[in-house]
């Protein structure tokens, strides 16, 4: 089934600039193979070397975080959309 990655700024280098990226996946986390095996550099930023999501990647399913519903076992539907928001830190102290 096919399902619509939304891709922030920041990682658009690491998908030729495409902000939008079709995947195939049953899953939130067969989606995210799905699109790191298409994009391989995309990989290391999204994932750690065990393959564990990074703690700063957060992913939404039409508009909810996987982690308040299934994590990467999050079912997943034709159509749906799921967007990568990387997490901000810094500031004044």
């Amino acid at each position: 089934m096919s399902v619509t990655f939304r891709i922030p700024t920041a990682l658009r280098p690491y998908t030729e600039g495409l902000a939008t990226v079709q995947v195939d996946g049953e899953t939130a986390g067969a989606a995210l193979t799905s699109l790191t095996a298409a994009y391989p550099t995309l990989a290391r930023h999204l994932r750690t070397e065990t393959g564990e999501l990074r703690s700063f990647v957060n992913v939404y399913l039409n508009d909810e975080d996987i982690r308040a519903l299934g994590r990467e076992s999050t079912p997943l539907r034709q159509g749906d959309t799921l967007t990568i928001v990387p997490s901000i830190a810094g500031g004044a102290s």
